[in-house]
């Protein structure tokens, strides 16, 4: 088959921080799928064709990238961040296990991006420089109860946590729960931070203490980081510096 699916990762939203290989991958589609505010990012091009869908059609989304594919055509999925990371990568291989057999034999690549918990880790240091983990807080896709046994068992292990849709309009509560697990099983005030609209002309790090937090800290725009009981803040003129150090005493 003539035709191919790269699945791209556009990064936090500094055009910037989009990697040279997939601008080239972008520059040789003939077709771009996404969700509509991502594919709003893409370059236009008069030969290129967009197709931007609304959010929670993922697997419909991957089924007429492959279909585009199947066709001839050069298909990129476009996400933001990292598209291995809470993004349309998986949903592509779903659609390729349980869609065409034929669909098997495509070119599909993964082409990765700078996904938004590296970004705000770097913006305030490195907070996630030990051993880390990230917890998606949407419970669209998953029961609320798996969520709350991955944080508590992850503060037991005393992870560095990011945390990707934290709090939205239809599901405020979400977030408030996550803070309430939080902050009784670490049990400290261990730093958290909101970094919002991150890499973007807009964006905004606060550092709050964590049993200082509160769910109005957040939205769909921020992605939050939880650092672990050996995260250190540097005081100085300025924005501090958060660091995890690399080694664990004992």
């Amino acid at each position: 088959m003539s035709g191919w699916v790269q699945i791209v990762g556009i990064g936090p939203g500094d055009d910037a921080l989009v990697t040279p290989q997939v601008q080239a991958a972008v520059a040789e589609a003939t077709d771009a799928v996404g969700y509509i505010p991502y594919v709003e990012r893409v370059a236009q091009n008069p030969n290129l064709t967009l197709h931007a869908s609304d959010n929670r059609v993922e697997i419909d989304r991957s089924r007429h990238a492959l279909e585009m594919a199947s066709q001839g055509k050069r298909v990129v999925v476009v996400s933001s961040g990292d598209p291995g990371v809470f993004a349309m990568a998986a949903a592509v291989f779903e659609a390729v296990e349980h869609g065409d057999p034929t669909w098997r034999d495509l070119d599909v690549r993964v082409l990765p991006g700078i996904t938004a918990m590296l970004a705000a880790s770097a913006a305030c240091g490195a907070p996630l420089g030990h051993d880390f983990c990230a917890i998606n807080l949407s419970d669209n896709l998953k029961p609320w109860d798996l969520i709350d046994k991955r944080l508590r068992l992850a503060a037991e292990a005393d992870f560095a946590m990011a945390f990707y849709n934290p709090r939205s309009k239809s599901r405020p509560e979400g977030f408030e729960k996550a803070l309430k697990t939080l902050k009784e099983s670490c049990g400290d005030n261990r730093p958290m931070i909101f970094a919002r609209n991150v890499s973007r002309a807009d964006q905004t790090i606060k550092i709050v203490p964590l049993q200082e937090t509160t769910p109005d800290m957040a939205d769909m725009r921020t992605v939050v980081l939880l650092g672990s009981s050996q995260t250190r803040i540097i005081e100085r003129n300025g924005a501090p510096m958060v660091y995890t150090p690399r080694s664990v005493d004992g």
